[in-house]
């Protein structure tokens, strides 16, 4: 079953849009974008969603692949 995870690999702050890109299979930079264009649009929110999801995504375990 796929699971998603911070990113330890694909991590700029938090690892929260790498671990989106890694699960979606996406570039990390597109998602990074996304949420960019998200704060701008939502006055700040995207900056606690971030917070937020960084806070509620676990992180992978150890040796797991």
């Amino acid at each position: 079953m796929k699971r998603i995870y911070l990113s330890a690999a694909n991590k700029k702050l938090g690892g929260v849009c790498g671990g989106i890109g890694e699960y979606f299979e996406v570039d990390p930079t597109l998602i990074r974008v996304i949420f960019i264009i998200a704060t701008l649009f939502s006055l700040g929110l995207g900056i606690l969603a971030y917070f937020l999801i960084w806070l509620i995504m676990p992180r992978r375990p150890k040796g797991g692949a």
